[in-house]
């Protein structure tokens, strides 16, 4: 890893976290014997293809931007970033699709509830180096999104417990 992260490199690491929700989601989507429940996940599973969008849209429109070429090292928000990219937060070489075969539906949900939960963290520490002429509210948004996708998943996992 470098010594230092640049704009680029933060939102590709987005990008990815983003691809790798995408991919978990329609993989427990083919798996999901209920079809509200494979709709949710389906309906999950666009809504980060959307955020790899916006944050390849961001990267894009951030490219050559003087504050993006390279954060101080002892700037809180890339040592923070840099804890959570080693692995020891979580692991973004780690694909969580190919943990749905070896689950049950309710332990899919609470993967995807973790899952979103690391993201909301990560998107807390990149927000803390985006100025907000250069997109900050947009990370808001997607913020809210995943804390939203939190309780979609929540109530999806609650009504599972009813049965």
């Amino acid at each position: 890893m470098a010594d230092f992260f640049n704009a680029f490199e933060v939102f590709e690491m987005a990008e990815q976290v983003e691809r790798n929700g995408s991919a978990f989601y329609r993989k427990a989507a083919g798996a999901a014997k209920d079809e509200g429940l494979k709709e949710v996940l389906l309906q999950l599973s666009g809504m980060e293809q959307e955020h790899v969008r916006i944050f390849s849209s961001m990267k894009q429109e951030l490219s050559g931007q003087p504050w993006a070429e390279g954060f101080e090292e002892e700037n809180e928000a890339v040592l923070y970033l840099r804890a959570l990219a080693s692995g020891e937060v979580f692991d973004q070489k780690e694909n969580p699709a190919d943990l749905v075969e070896t689950m049950s539906m309710t332990d899919v949900l609470r993967k995807a509830i973790a899952l979103e939960k690391e993201s909301i963290a990560f998107y807390t520490g990149i927000k803390e180096l985006v100025p907000a002429e250069f997109g900050k509210g947009r990370i808001d948004d997607i913020i809210r999104e995943e804390m939203r996708h939190v309780r979609m998943l929540s109530e999806r996992l609650d009504e599972m417990a009813e049965f």
